[in-house]
């Protein structure tokens, strides 16, 4: 049994989401966030105090474009990865890590110095600079998905999962009414999946049954 360690709406989305598109068994195991603050338990699992931790029996991953990476090939074959022999293999690896190098990186920052820090630790300037250069980056997905429903191999695949989860998170923060037309259709193609839909009632669930408070509500 495949064991996540997750947060709501936060990087352990993406192989929560995974994990539903794929049908795999999981257990969800839902922490306050930060859970490096708010868990100090979990510092004995996961020592950093960040999410997602997967642990999949003797396998311990804490990095979510990777546990993506590891879910379709360990327990593929699935059309949710890019064979090497597949002309679109490169930019299905490029489109993987792009969603949390890129994308998810700037607006950590928008997050943690617009609402995680103490107000008088707050930077309007840091959260609008880190916020544009989120919207620069992103205008490589709105050229992909200008004239294709998803962004590589005509097909959906878990590179759609990391860059759908940084779309998500800038729903989160505020950031999606800058997004172009193209994204915006692509953004709500993603959530109208029902993996995705699964994935966010699975969380949802743990939650309330774990009586995890939602950083978000």
């Amino acid at each position: 049994m495949i064991t996540l360690y997750h947060c709501t709406a936060a990087r352990s989305f993406r192989p929560l989401w995974a994990l539903e598109e794929l049908g795999l068994p999981y257990e969800l195991k839902m922490l306050p966030f930060p859970p490096r603050a708010f868990a100090k338990d979990y510092l004995a699992l996961n020592p950093l105090g960040t999410i997602p931790l997967l642990i999949d029996g003797d396998t311990r991953m804490t990095e979510s474009a990777a546990i993506l990476q590891y879910l379709v090939t360990r327990h593929g074959p699935t059309p949710l990865a890019v064979g090497v022999d597949e002309p679109s293999y490169g930019a299905f690896l490029n489109w993987l890590h792009f969603g949390e190098a890129t994308l998810t990186f700037p607006q950590t920052l928008v997050l943690r110095y617009g609402k995680l820090e103490p107000e008088e630790r707050r930077s309007p300037q840091v959260t609008a600079d880190y916020a544009k250069w989120f919207l620069g980056r992103l205008r490589a997905v709105e050229a992909a998905v200008a004239s294709n429903e998803t962004l590589c191999a005509g097909r959906f695949t878990v590179a759609d999962i990391s860059v759908g989860y940084a779309l998500l998170l800038a729903d989160r923060i505020g950031l999606a009414k800058d997004f172009g037309p193209a994204v915006v259709a692509y953004w709500q193609q993603l959530q109208a999946r029902d993996g995705f839909r699964r994935a966010v009632n699975a969380e949802n669930f743990a939650g309330e049954a774990q009586k995890v408070k939602s950083f978000w509500s």
